[in-house]
């Protein structure tokens, strides 16, 4: 007997869907203001570091659906520390606490309730983004 699995294409195009309504409803604005922090943030040589985790930010923004946060498993734990504790003071709190006001704001709605946990999902990224690497689910 030979059995067809029919659920992953079916998974595949509601991510698809999710992250077009995504794009279309806001997500292109939130990625678009990752991106000019970026350019901000590498103005300076101190910044790129900074810059390039807006990028990886702002990357998740525009296509969050079939994506998932891990921790990075390196010898550069303390770096990583470091480095987190300067985001947070450079702005990372602000971004995290936008985060969370929007997700909140989409899960009082039964329909934008995904929408509401992916900004919960960039809330975490948001404030501590050293050491944690974006992959696709």
């Amino acid at each position: 007997m030979i059995f067809i699995n029919f659920e992953a294409p079916k998974k595949n195009k509601m991510k698809t869907i999710g992250n077009i309504i995504w794009l279309v409803f806001g997500g292109w604005l939130i990625a678009l203001e990752y991106f000019f922090a970026s350019v901000g943030l590498m103005v300076t040589i101190v910044g790129i570091p900074f810059g390039l985790q807006s990028i990886k930010l702002g990357v998740l923004a525009l296509w969050p659906f079939g994506s998932r946060v891990s921790t990075v498993e390196e010898s550069s734990g303390c770096l990583n520390l470091a480095m987190n504790i300067i985001w947070i003071f450079i702005g990372g709190f602000w971004i995290a606490l936008t985060h969370l006001a929007l997700g909140v704001l989409f899960c009082l709605t039964i329909v934008c309730i995904p929408f509401g946990l992916q900004h919960f999902k960039f809330m975490k990224l948001a404030f501590l983004p050293f050491g944690k690497q974006i992959e696709q689910a």
